[in-house]
């Protein structure tokens, strides 16, 4: 290997987000150190208690420098067209429009999460900066999967975002649930990984490649180890999108995680995973979506069912938005039966809006968080319109986007998933999206109907932070501006770039 031939840039959104979780780490060393060396033995409890606060604030601000970088980074090959793989004599990770764009969605949502982080740690007094280090490690897997093109890098990225969210997880040792919410998603994200790993031995054994060319190349849909391979694949995936019947585990991770650990992992997991699969299928299986029609058609259904229905009785916010959550995922597997350009950058779109209106959500929840009292369960939320007023405007313009009415982002997202499916001639699957939009009514519009029609409960009388309030500034103009001038250009470009890839890419031996 000529080490000339060599493109570092590929690796520049990865190094920053990498680099930045080793130096959070180093830095915090520093801070804790100097902090202990400079203080007197007879420090009061409030000089004690201030500085993992002000400890945990640096550490995100400096955090948030590397996250910032990678996006301007990956901005900037997105508009300049870019299109390189780092090692031409191996291609593992490859930077065009679509991992660009793909990178910039992830880093965007990782950064509004580790804001709306800032405050909540500190309430609980777990602000510790290996918080920020895991979530920049688990940032930087994300990168690697989306700008991989060989099913090895996929794993090695899968795996990286997997582990620090399973610490982060179960990050609020005090509490019980926070635990067994950890232990659980180490489980069965244990058994997707090893899922994911034979499916991907099974294919390389059917076609000698894991890199997509190769297994185009060579992969037979007559093979039936290569199938099972595939099969086994998806699965994997399946699981970490929350797709019926790998579902179960979303729920019961969502309710016992730290809540900020539950906004990030429900946006920013959804949309590498999404967006991996898709390029997957894409490049190495552009055959096989019709063959896997019938498959996701039934996957698809269910999920959006399940996912709907179950939200219905929850009264456990939390436990309402990880049903939301598989819902959405059903939304989105319907872009893949139809396998069409319009309904792949339908996919990207849909991606995007979503990581709005959910972290807005989440991020309303986080702002009650007060005193070491979480707000929860629906009935918290009574009153707030009298109390906080904003808060509770800026939840029911989240919860409307998330059921799609018209004037929102969801509506638009919805609008253009469900013509691309009409389109492809799945009338009937697009009238089961339609019919369980309408079931969503019901329990989106529970919190408003709670917020502006009920007394007020006791206490809630705590202001949102400044991070916390920049975020939901950010989602709101977001859900709004997207609502009415949605531009799915820059999406359509990103696909394009994945289809000539996947065109014109050939294996060499």
């Amino acid at each position: 290997m000529d080490p000339a031939q060599l493109d570092p840039s590929v690796l520049a959104p990865i190094g920053f987000a990498a680099i930045g979780a080793m130096l959070t780490l180093l830095f915090e060393v520093f801070l804790t150190r100097g902090s202990r060396a400079g203080s007197p033995d007879g420090a009061d409890a409030s000089g004690e208690a201030s500085q993992p606060r002000q400890t945990g604030l640096t550490l995100a601000v400096f955090s948030s420098v590397f996250l910032l970088f990678a996006i301007y980074t990956a901005a900037s090959m997105f508009a300049s067209g870019t299109n390189a793989v780092f090692n031409p004599a191996r291609p593992m990770l490859r930077l065009d429009a679509y991992s660009s764009l793909a990178t910039i969605v992830i880093a965007v949502a990782a950064l509004l999460s580790l804001w709306l982080s800032i405050t909540y740690l500190m309430v609980l007094r777990i602000s510790h900066g290996e918080y920020y280090a895991l979530l920049l490690l688990a940032t930087t897997g994300m990168f690697v999967m989306v700008a991989s093109v060989d099913l090895m890098a996929v794993f090695m990225g899968f795996e990286l975002m997997s582990v620090p969210i399973y610490a982060l997880a179960g990050f609020d040792r005090s509490k019980l649930r926070s635990n067994e919410s950890g232990l659980k998603y180490f489980l069965i994200g244990a058994f997707a990984s090893a899922i994911l790993l034979y499916g991907i031995a099974l294919l390389y054994g059917a076609t000698g490649h894991t890199d997509f060319a190769g297994i185009r190349e060579a992969f037979a849909f007559d093979d039936p180890i290569g199938t099972l391979g595939v099969a086994l694949i998806l699965v994997g995936f399946t699981f970490k999108v929350a797709a019926v019947p790998f579902h179960q585990w979303a729920p019961d991770v969502y309710e016992g995680a730290p809540t900020s650990v539950t906004a990030f992992m429900s946006v920013t997991v959804k949309a590498a995973a999404f967006i991996v699969l898709l390029r997957f299928l894409t490049m190495a299986l552009p055959e096989m979506g019709e063959r896997l029609g019938d498959v996701l058609w039934v996957v698809a259904a269910l999920t959006m069912i399940v996912g709907n229905v179950m939200a219905v009785i929850q009264t456990n916010v939390k436990r309402m938005l990880a049903y939301s959550s598989i819902a959405h995922a059903g939304y989105l597997l319907i872009a893949f039966v139809a396998g069409t350009g319009e309904a792949h950058s339908a996919v990207l779109f849909y991606l995007v809006v979503y990581v709005f209106m959910n972290l807005g959500a989440f991020g309303v929840v986080l702002a009650l968080t007060r005193a070491g009292a979480e707000c929860e369960r629906i009935d918290d939320f009574a009153g707030l319109a009298r109390t906080r007023p904003g808060l509770a405007g800026t939840m029911s313009l989240f919860m409307l986007a998330l059921a799609g009415i018209p004037g929102t982002a969801g509506f638009m997202a919805k609008f253009y998933l469900f013509s691309a499916a009409v389109q492809a001639d799945l009338v009937v699957l697009t009238i089961i999206a339609v019919l369980t939009s309408v079931v969503s009514l019901y329990y989106y519009l529970r919190l408003p109907v709670a917020m502006y029609m009920q007394e007020p409960g006791e206490g809630r009388k705590a202001e949102a932070s400044s991070s916390e309030l920049l975020v939901l500034g950010i989602c709101t103009v977001m859900v709004l501006y997207l609502g009415f001038f949605p531009n799915p250009e820059p999406f359509a470009t990103a696909i394009r770039a994945l289809d000539v890839a996947g065109s014109s890419v050939a294996y060499v031996p």
